[in-house]
């Protein structure tokens, strides 16, 4: 058999790489693929929900667990399956992306996993069996663990756990439920893997920012254990991560939104944060390279920030009102810039706010969780450097955003407003605090960064949670009007 990805509809122009492996069998994709066109817009990872699959391509197919033919035990494949879809707008090209899929296969699925099905093949080489998501089987996410506690090579797929580092064994797994852009599986309550769907070439930043930040010794930062990866060089993609489950711990979201539900003050954990914020961003400076920014490389992220809001408004017709106010706030930063104002640049988060943030039951300590970054866009543009007001306004955003859900009342909407405003002044008071620097005094670049921001959010709930649509727009039209980023703590 040849070596290269099988295809069931060849189509060129694909920027995701080819991985020269060998499948098991020529004729597993095809079998697959009517389930699969029906199963992977559904899932809430998948980034085209409303678009038709049009074409898939089988990129590897490893076998971590034999498939069985009538044994009642399950198998495992791991696929890298190119989903190719059309343009969101007629005209325009179309998308493909490279998704990670780990299936069990079973001759009868047993009732507890039947949320879990995703079909059985007619024909091919799984034809009258029943395939369906593995993480859901308590069998196969136990063998996964298994497998990074011995680093190791099978088939394409690489296997590596950090030194002086322990894996305890036969932890009962339980998938993660709550909605994200990936799936996750706890162990026990002392690990969490964490499995990239939507992947790419190049290292994930979940995997080097919380490296970086073990070897800075920056505690504020779950390390990774183990991890797993498949290709070379700069093909190598990571797939997914074990790190330390914080089980006594909170997440900023459901904090926040607690804070708000009891009226109760939330201007001492956003201090506090703010303060986190801070010492992760330094111990990123110190162990990275960083960069100055100046006037043609402002030129440059400025034109990115408006070449966004015109994709976004394509999309999204109800930024068109907004957009010349928008503009104005790429515009004054890019200003800056060409008169001369510099800023240092770094690596930082990329994708900050509450929910990426979880606060210690016994001791009120924060931790910075999920470094990967905004997953829409590609990893080569995550990586890039930034000021670090592109994490901070992130976090700002997320402050509203809590806000906005709380109340339909005027009085209540009137005192969530003031939450947000008093947690966002406090979170840059912690910030300045630990870092020296006060993000404030930069109102113009805070502003470009939350624009940007608040257009990337439209773009997101309209297509993932239109419902949500109200809260971006809410934040565009203040924004637009120029109004500044976050103003100081009232004074009592």
């Amino acid at each position: 058999m040849p070596e290269g990805p099988t295809r069931e509809n060849a189509t060129a122009g694909s920027a995701v790489p080819s991985l020269r492996t060998r499948p098991p069998d020529p004729a597993l994709l095809p079998s697959l693929a009517p389930l699969l066109r029906s199963w992977l817009p559904r899932q809430r990872w998948f980034a085209g929900k409303d678009r038709p699959v049009t074409a898939l391509s089988l990129l590897s197919a490893t076998e971590l667990l034999p498939c069985p033919g009538a044994a009642a035990f399950p198998g495992l494949l791991h696929l890298l399956v190119r989903a190719e879809q059309p343009g969101p707008d007629p005209g325009r090209p179309g998308d493909a992306d490279c998704y990670q899929l780990l299936l069990g296969v079973r001759p009868v699925l047993p009732a507890h996993l039947a949320p879990a099905l995703i079909g059985s093949p007619s024909v091919g080489p799984l034809r009258g069996r029943t395939v369906y998501e593995a993480l859901h089987d308590p069998r196969l996410a136990g063998l996964l663990l298994e497998r990074l506690r011995i680093p190791g090579s099978t088939g394409s797929l690489r296997f590596v756990r950090r030194p002086a580092t322990s894996i305890p064994s036969r932890l009962a797994p339980r998938p993660v439920t709550a909605e994200q852009s990936n799936s996750s599986v706890i162990y026990g309550d002392s690990h969490i893997l964490k499995v990239f769907r939507r992947v790419g070439p190049g290292t994930n930043p979940e995997l080097e920012l919380p490296l970086a930040l073990a070897r800075a010794e920056c505690n504020r930062v779950p390390h990774p254990t183990a991890w797993f990866e498949t290709g070379t060089g700069a093909g190598t993609m990571t797939l997914g991560i074990l790190q330390p489950f914080l089980s006594r711990s909170a997440d900023g979201w459901q904090l926040a939104l607690e804070s708000l539900a009891t009226r109760r003050p939330f201007t001492g954990p956003a201090r506090a944060l703010g303060r986190a914020t801070a010492e992760v961003h330094t111990a990123l400076a110190a162990a990275l390279p960083v960069s100055l920014l100046r006037g043609p490389q402002t030129e440059v992220i400025a034109r990115g920030m408006k070449a966004r809001l015109e994709t976004a408004t394509a999309l999204v017709p109800a930024l068109a009102p907004y957009r010349e106010g928008l503009h104005a706030a790429f515009d004054a930063f890019a200003d800056l810039g060409r008169r001369g104002h510099t800023w240092a640049a770094q690596r930082m988060h990329g994708d900050l706010h509450l929910g990426q943030t979880l606060r210690s039951a016994p001791d009120g300590r924060w931790s910075i969780i999920d470094f990967e970054g905004e997953p829409a866009r590609p990893i080569g543009e995550r990586r890039r450097l930034h000021p670090v007001a592109r994490d901070i306004a992130g976090m700002l955003r997320s402050f509203d955003y809590a806000a906005r859900t709380h109340g339909d009342s005027p009085d209540e909407q009137q005192w969530s407003q003031e939450w947000a405003r008093r947690g966002r002044a406090a979170y840059c008071d912690g910030y300045a605090e630990a870092a020296g620097t006060d993000p404030r005094d930069e109102p113009e670049l805070l502003r470009a960064y939350e624009t940007d921001k608040a257009v990337y959010e439209v773009v997101y709930e309209a297509r993932h949670r239109p419902d949500w649509l109200p809260v971006p727009l809410a934040a565009v039209r203040r924004l637009a009007a120029g109004a500044p980023a976050v103003r100081a703590a009232p004074r009592p």
